[in-house]
């Protein structure tokens, strides 16, 4: 309802201002422009390819979980409580892992938007200064996307500046190339650093490496922390098994003594 109206107001004031001078307009079809723009498909494909492998991950890690929670379920009878209550910890933070991840990768401000924003973002800002540079030229007042929500009830293919558009693109890409060329021919001596800008990228480079080595140690302390875990867990296991074991000795006996009296 919010668009229709819009739409209304739109066509009320093109209606207005045309009593007073001929209106010039064009449109455009961003679908088919972005389509024939090979950096824009190259583009989409990259991000297409990075979401596939963030989704695999989640869904990998998914399966994981509902592969716990049935070990877990089909374990309980033979369990210790504190060997339940800590499968049930570590599921639950696999699961907030989980969660983690997703809104890392697919959140408003997540990896999927930053992606896209880096890789798309650059090419429809050729698009829209391409437009912009026709209609000044042509002197347009109005420029309509044709595949965008504003419904067009018919449209005339002479004045469909989408080719145009395409061709300005590709003479912008063009120039842009000969000038990279142009600069890339001229040899610019590289200059020699000074002691002090030595000691400068000195030491940021041991910041860097002091960093990674706490890192390299953090990483290495939850992995010693993890395998303890694993020990304990194992040798409670062992314990609970050959407790298991003596009672079932225990019966037998007891039942064969019985049978002897």
């Amino acid at each position: 309802m919010k668009k229709i109206f819009l739409l209304v107001v739109l066509l009320f004031t093109v209606t207005i201002s045309w009593s007073q001078r001929n209106q010039i307009i064009a449109y455009i079809d961003m679908e088919y422009i972005l389509e024939n723009v090979p950096e824009y498909l190259e583009a989409q494909n990259t991000l297409d390819a990075k979401v596939a492998k963030w989704r695999n991950k989640l869904d990998k890690q998914a399966r994981h979980i509902e592969v716990l929670k049935t070990d877990l379920a089909g374990e309980k009878a033979i369990l210790t409580k504190d060997l339940i209550e800590e499968k049930e910890e570590e599921i639950t933070l696999k699961q907030v892992e989980l969660r983690r991840l997703e809104s890392l990768y697919f959140g408003p401000n997540g990896d999927m938007f930053l992606v896209r924003k880096q890789l798309v973002k650059p090419i429809q800002d050729q698009v829209y200064n391409a437009i912009q540079s026709i209609s000044k030229r042509k002197k347009y007042d109005f420029v309509f996307d044709k595949s965008s929500e504003l419904v067009m009830l018919y449209s005339n293919k002479k004045y469909d500046i989408s080719d145009l558009v395409l061709a300005t693109i590709d003479r912008t890409r063009l120039k842009d190339k000969k000038t990279k060329l142009k600069n890339e021919k001229k040899v610019i001596p590289k200059k020699e650093l000074t002691t002090e800008q030595k000691n400068v990228i000195s030491k940021k480079e041991d910041a860097k490496a002091k960093k990674v080595a706490e890192a390299e140690a953090k990483k290495k302390l939850i992995a010693e922390k993890r395998e303890a875990l694993l020990k304990k867990r194992e040798e409670k296991r062992k314990l609970l098994r050959e407790k298991k074991e003596a009672l079932r000795l225990k019966k037998e006996q007891a039942k064969q003594d019985k049978n002897n009296n």
